[in-house]
């Protein structure tokens, strides 16, 4: 029997945690300040998306098996390692989504579940299945899924009600995803060749990824002031998010400008992560500090 911390090893939790902080960002943001969700529907909320997610990572590492078992960054994990059989993977990942998506039916609502098993879909199978393989143009349209988690912890509090708002972090999410994951794409170039995943890069050259990159931060930065722009937040989330997006915006042209140093899209990649979490957190703080003053 595999060890419990190899079958976490299969959910890929620092990747949920960012998900089900998007996720919870977007309950606080369905509820007027200064009031607060129901805290218990917020943890049993959190506890449904986070299971439903770790199940979507567990059937990516299920099909990946063999792109892992080729490339540095990822052969160390329990499938290729032998420390968890198929089998074994796809038994807990489908325990994970049963639990998670009962938690959401059973106590939280229809919507929300719903909506969070579509996302689970559209991860394990469309993107990983298809796209992936498909397209160098796979993590865009693969990206709705990665970007559903805000509309999901809002619909867990307030249902449609709203959900315009919801939609405007959605689309924060869903346009931060391609130069965040190219970042990575193009340090790991060779491996993707080598395991034939048509990435950006593989498929379009080095250069080409760079514009992509430097375009899709541009956007970012337009995309986040639609929450300012729309009264759904005020002058901290506005502050904040374009000190973030023209640091990103410096790597992106960093990236540019220096097309033989690998090192800064591992950099850009690694402040991405950053950058998400603390705009979303930037959120929430301005959220309730406007209800404060109010």
């Amino acid at each position: 029997m595999p060890s419990f911390s190899d079958l976490l090893g299969l959910c890929k939790l620092k990747v949920v945690a960012l998900i089900l902080l998007t996720a919870v960002v977007g309950m606080f943001l369905a509820v007027p300040a200064p009031y607060f969700p129901d805290l218990i529907l917020v943890a049993l909320a959190s506890l449904g998306i986070g299971l439903a997610s770790a199940s979507a990572a567990v059937f990516n590492h299920i099909v990946d098996e063999q792109i892992d078992l080729q490339m540095s960054r990822t052969h160390q994990r329990p499938l290729p390692q032998g420390k968890v059989s198929r089998n074994q993977a796809l038994a807990w990942g489908v325990f994970l989504g049963v639990i998670g998506l009962g938690i959401l039916q059973l106590f939280v609502n229809t919507i929300t579940m719903v909506l969070t098993f579509i996302s689970l879909i559209g991860y394990a199978v469309i993107y990983t299945m298809y796209l992936k393989r498909a397209t160098p143009q796979n993590i865009v349209i693969g990206g709705a899924a990665g970007a559903a988690p805000p509309i999901l912890g809002w619909t867990s509090i307030a249902g449609t009600q709203n959900i315009e708002y919801a939609l405007l972090l959605f689309l924060i999410v869903f346009v931060w995803t391609p130069p965040h994951f190219w970042a990575l794409a193009i340090f790991r170039v060779e491996e993707y060749r080598k395991v034939d995943v048509p990435m950006l890069p593989v498929t379009h050259g080095l250069a080409y990824t760079r514009v992509q990159i430097l375009f899709y931060t541009i956007l970012l930065i337009l995309v986040t002031l639609l929450p300012y722009l729309s009264g759904m937040s005020g002058l901290i989330y506005l502050a904040s998010a374009l000190i973030l997006g023209f640091i990103f915006l410096a790597y992106a042209i960093r990236i540019y400008k220096n097309p033989g140093d690998n090192q800064i899209a591992w950099r850009t990649f690694m402040f991405s992560v950053n950058y998400l979490m603390l705009l979303f957190v930037a959120l929430l703080i301005d959220h309730y500090w406007l209800m404060t003053l109010g």
